[in-house]
């Protein structure tokens, strides 16, 4: 269930390497990188699946540069991309302008591609996230991620995954942003997430304390 994720701004191509084989020993899903750090190569044999962030982190860019962003990564091998939503449009009510946002890198990496996307919901009320959750739907997204992991209002919580879960529950969810300990895993999951991003898997799965979870 986990995204093994690196996405700090000073990662390397040798830090990536890395990424990938820690999750192909640990048996993670995927990784999830940045889009400069495509191609990524996979062990031979191995499933393991690359998802690619975009309009990361704020989501302030044009859905036409966020489509761009997302057909180019997969392109270059992205089995999944995780977008980010104007948080902003959002925030004034304007729920279609999301789904157009969606729609628009959607349209440009579709299926098999996955579609997840980030709403960050710790920037939101409820009933904004009703609205961008029913938005990534309409729009033909497979997942509903909740945060970037970089926004100062914070992760993810247990009732952001729980009322994502219920509103939309054709949908995957997953929890993102401070995800840290085996205890807290399990509480995401048992609250609706399908996914979990996670930065120190090794320390979480060992049951140790992980990293903060982008």
């Amino acid at each position: 269930m986990i995204d093994h994720t690196l996405l700090k701004p000073e990662a390397t191509h040798e830090d990536v390497e890395a990424l990938v084989a820690e999750a192909a020993e640990l048996g993670t899903f995927s990784v999830c990188v940045s889009p400069s750090m495509l191609p990524v190569s996979v062990p031979e044999g191995s499933d393991l699946k690359v998802a690619v962030v975009c309009g990361f982190p704020s989501g302030k860019h044009t859905s036409k540069v966020k489509a761009a962003e997302a057909a180019e990564s997969v392109t270059l091998g992205a089995d999944e991309i995780d977008m980010v939503i104007d948080v902003g449009a959002a925030k004034e009510g304007r729920f279609a302008a999301v789904e157009a946002d969606i729609a628009a890198v959607r349209a440009a990496a579709p299926a098999p591609t996955v579609l997840k996307v980030i709403i960050e919901s710790a920037a939101l009320g409820d009933d904004e996230i009703v609205g961008v959750c029913r938005a990534a739907e309409a729009a033909g997204a497979d997942f509903v991620k909740t945060s970037t992991g970089f926004h100062p209002s914070g992760g993810a919580s247990e009732h952001a995954v729980r009322l994502m879960a219920a509103t939309v529950p054709s949908l995957g969810v997953k929890a993102s942003g401070g995800v840290r300990t085996m205890e807290q895993a399990q509480a995401m999951i048992r609250a609706g997430a399908t996914r979990l991003g996670v930065s120190g898997s090794r320390a979480l799965l060992s049951g140790g304390p992980a990293g903060s979870g982008y």
